[in-house]
């Protein structure tokens, strides 16, 4: 039942209920089973076990499962033959996963939290209704449709409900619509089919707060089908998508292991060809423990673990940056956002109605400088509003445009309490939404007053010291305020002789008009330079917000959002479009108005289907069921509700737009040093399995050990690549455009150097191997192999620093750890090669080799440097 299209009378009529007397108790036994009790329900949990299971089958861990499968086969063989074998990297792999899963189901349940909170909020909040002909109190949680409520200030609305009576009733909707106006309602008004929920001004909603006046509402709605319970819905609803980086990583995991696969089978293929004329069960073992290997070679199963260290310790720097990272992911997913939807209030701007200008005697002041008697008495007297100082702080209590106003008194060195305590009052004639304005009538010096406040317009039309011609140029000056986003209150005053309980009427003529206040909610001083950091960068920002397309619209032209061909629209223009149409025209929407939360949540489901990255920010409850549906969720740490919080997966603990952006550039530098340390290992991984292929098609043994590839694998996948995912962030992060959705996160140019590194390093080793050009020597051969490759990677590492043509010497020594652990990694395999023959089959070399090795590594680092150079000329 659509209530907000009905009178009231209608309503009661189609719920069989009397206001005087509300439900008995059999009716609302009959209720509560055919409309449902006042609650969420609860969602189906996920066991333990099957988010277990959904961890373990993650395409990548699956990928190590594998990996460490095939490890305990070789060393399981190897301790079958009499062999050298090492469980320790089995034991290594299998605690990797382990700690995977254990992160992964941990940080999982995000959707059960909020939905636990959303349901928890004041569930035991008493709630006065009219029963059995009574007025008395009972529980939220016992409210049914067609009960009778009695609202008054300070009440939160437990249920949605059409309103009945009302007596100057305003609501706080923000949490709900993101308006942040309080809502003067009016239980006259009917709506039609295309009357939006911040429209609805004979509707009271649940989760909402009266901050003014009292009212009756029958109740039309309860639990999960009430405004706030559809959102309860979209957040205990499973989110299956997937993140930009575990997409890449999937691509890249899926296609690594099909290449290792078929390069296996390859060299076992070749193995028997060239063994059949010996083919026994020891030869074809041989030859499948060899592909075994070259799979564990080709398979770089330290990486998922890398990306997980990677991510949780750049989460401890995220939050000394004021961003708390609640889903590990991510920190690394909003370096890719390309389109940020965001909330006004509360957002872009403080959420805090502000005076920004008064218009005084001819001139307009700033808010510290008001002086005009009539206008202080004005805004002090005629108010219900008071205010909560601490230090410099204000607190608002009540209405927050009347707060605004007290507020400014205070800037101007008044006292509005001494005000107050001066006057007796007399009358009131109290605002409503049809006169729009309010008066009050009282005595004070010895003076009866009558002063009166309210919108402009209607107030100069009771004004006699008002021409035509000045009532025309304050019209436009006023006017040019409303587009700047700034509400109005106009003020004038009138001296009584005496005051005989008059009417309304009788006393609202022939007022002094004195001036006016601009009141708006202001832009949050640091949002202007971040939303040129966003343009810079590539990102576009759109603004969704619960406000009418007037103040929307000032707010984006002060920001500059809607640029050249930009344009701001209201839910209601695009609320019938097709998705196909909708996702045509959101190439243009900057500004969406009187957004809804299911408004939002197809936004952002569309701008994510068309290959966006997208994140939202929020503070309000109607923000949540966007946020949890976006790629990166953020919220609000001060001002957001904890639904929203819950819901995110970020939380901002400064509230503020900056720390959004500097979590983007947090977010950029994690992903180039993802590729960093995937164009590292992939290295190892290529220049590895070329060796093991070419000597075996060549007709010679694996230069390499099972043990001592598994070394590599250990050393290669550990504190290098570490390192390099912890790179120190490059200052021309934000020069770039947003990485898309659906790009391979090994690009062309990263392609291109792990195939020239590693076809050189295997070039140099297999050389060495044929040749011996080092002159190692028949017992040194392998030996001599062996600690070169390791040496070349290590001196690759550097190479992998840059992505680009910087020279490496140029950041070589802001990443010191990595300095560190090269020196260790170093002295590591030269205590292995010197002195490891028990467990490595190793012969200790010559200093004089030593030095041959060395130098031959680092021409891996000149031919690199070599070719960025020629770039960097190409490129002037």
């Amino acid at each position: 039942m659509e209530s907000y299209k009905k009178t009231a009378k209608e309503v009661l009529e189609n719920l069989n209920v009397d206001p005087n007397v509300g439900l008995n108790d059999d009716e609302v036994k009959t209720s509560r089973e055919k409309n449902g009790a006042n609650s969420f329900g609860s969602s189906e949990k996920v066991s333990l076990l099957k988010r277990i299971w959904d961890a373990v089958t993650e395409p990548m861990l699956i990928l190590l499962l594998v990996a460490g499968a095939i490890t305990v086969a070789v060393n399981v063989a190897n301790y079958m033959r009499g062999e050298e074998y090492n469980f320790i990297e089995c034991i290594g792999i299998f605690v990797a996963i382990g700690l995977s899963v254990v992160i992964t189901v941990v940080t999982e349940g995000k959707s059960a939290k909020a939905f636990e909170a959303l349901n928890k909020i004041n569930e035991d909040t008493l709630v006065k209704v009219i029963r059995n002909g009574e007025a008395q109190y009972v529980t939220q949680g016992e409210i049914v449709v067609g009960d009778i409520l009695l609202l008054e200030t300070g009440d939160k609305i437990v249920a949605d409900g059409r309103l009945i009576q009302t007596q100057e009733l305003n609501v706080d909707e923000s949490t709900l619509t993101g308006e942040s106006e309080h809502v003067t309602k009016n239980e006259d008004f009917v709506g039609d089919d295309g009357t939006q929920v911040a429209d609805r001004v004979n509707m009271a909603y649940s989760g909402c707060f009266v901050s003014g006046g009292t009212a009756k509402m029958v109740v039309t709605a309860v639990g999960k089908d009430t405004e706030f319970g559809q959102i309860a819905g979209e957040l205990s609803t499973v989110d299956q998508s997937t993140t930009p980086l575990q997409e890449k990583l999937d691509r890249m995991g899926k296609m690594i292991a099909i290449l290792g696969i078929i390069a296996a089978v390859v060299v076992l293929g070749i193995q028997i060809w060239q063994m059949r004329a010996d083919l026994n069960f020891s030869t074809v073992s041989e030859a499948f423990i060899t592909s075994i290997v070259l799979i564990v070679a080709a398979v770089p199963e330290g990486l998922p673990t890398i990306v997980a260290v990677s991510l949780a310790l750049n989460i401890i720097k995220m939050t000394r940056e004021n961003a708390l990272v609640k889903k590990m992911v991510a920190c690394e997913t909003i370096g890719c956002v390309n389109i940020i939807c965001s909330d006004k209030t509360g957002t872009l701007t403080e959420n805090k109605m502000t005076v920004r200008k008064f218009y005084a005697n001819d001139e307009l002041l700033e808010p510290d400088q008001l002086r005009d008697e009539f206008i202080v008495q004005n805004c002090a007297i005629n108010s219900n509003a008071n205010l909560s100082k601490e230090e410099d702080e204000f607190t608002f209590i009540g209405n927050p445009t009347e707060c605004a106003l007290l507020v400014g008194l205070e800037k101007s060195g008044f006292d509005y309490e001494d005000i107050r305590n001066k006057y007796e009052e007399l009358k009131t004639f109290a605002f409503s939404s049809q006169k729009k304005r309010m008066t009050r009538i009282v005595k004070i010096d010895g003076k009866i007053m009558a002063y009166m406040k309210g919108s402009p317009g209607k107030i100069l039309h009771r004004c006699s010291n008002v021409d035509e011609a000045k009532e025309k140029e304050l019209t436009e000056l006023m006017q040019s305020f409303q587009e700047q986003a700034g509400r109005l209150i106009g003020f004038a005053h009138k001296e009584l002789g005496s005051y005989n309980d008059e009417s309304e009427e009788v006393v609202e003529n022939d007022f002094v008009f004195d001036g006016f206040a601009v009141i708006s909610d202001p832009v949050s001083d640091d949002v202007y330079d971040s939303l040129a950091k966003c343009r810079k960068a590539g990102i576009e920002v759109k603004m969704l917000t619960g406000d009418n397309i007037v103040t929307a619209t000032a707010i984006a032209n002060e920001l500059h959002l809607l640029g050249e061909d930009g344009v701001a629209v209201e839910a209601k223009d695009i609320d019938e479009m097709s998705d196909e149409e909708l996702i045509e025209a959101l190439k243009r929407i900057r500004v969406i108005a009187r957004s809804t939360p299911m408004i939002k949540m197809r936004v952002v489901k569309l701008l994510k289907g068309e290959g966006n990255v997208v994140a939202v920010t929020g503070d309000g409850i109607n923000d949540a069921p966007a946020i949890k549906h976006a790629d990166v969720g953020i919220a609000m740490g001060i001002a957001g509700t904890e639904v929203t919080k819950e819901a995110s997966d970020i939380v901002l603990l400064d509230d503020s737009f900056t720390t959004i952006v500097k979590a983007v550039k947090w977010g950029r530098g994690i992903y180039e040093n993802f590729k960093r340390f995937i164009q590292f290992q992939l290295t190892v991984n290529v220049s590895s399995v070329v060796v093991i292929i070419v000597s075996i098609v060549a007709g010679f043994k694996s230069p390499f050990t099972a043990l001592e590839l598994l070394w590599i694998n250990i050393i290669m996948d550990g504190p290098p690549a570490l390192t390099l995912g912890l790179e120190p962030m490059r200052e021309n992060l934000f020069d770039r455009k947003p990485t898309k959705r659906n790009e391979n996160i090994i690009s062309k140019k990263m392609f291109a150097r792990i195939m020239l590194n590693g076809v050189f390093i295997s070039a140099v080793c297999l050389v060495q191997y044929f040749t011996d050009f080092l002159g190692a020597g028949k017992d040194g051969s392998t030996t001599v192999i062996f600690t070169m490759f390791v040496l070349f990677q290590l001196f690759n590492a550097f190479n992998c620093r840059e992505l680009d043509t910087t020279p490496m010497y140029k950041n070589i020594l802001k990443n010191k750890l990595m300095l560190g652990v090269f020196l260790l990694v170093l002295a590591i395999q030269f205590v292995i090669t010197q002195f490891g023959k028990p467990v490595f089959g190793t012969v200790g070399l010559s200093m004089a080799t030593w030095g041959k090795m060395i130098v031959v590594a680092l021409s891996v680092v000149i031919i690199n440097e070599i070719i960025k150079l020629g770039m960097r000329i190409v490129k002037k």
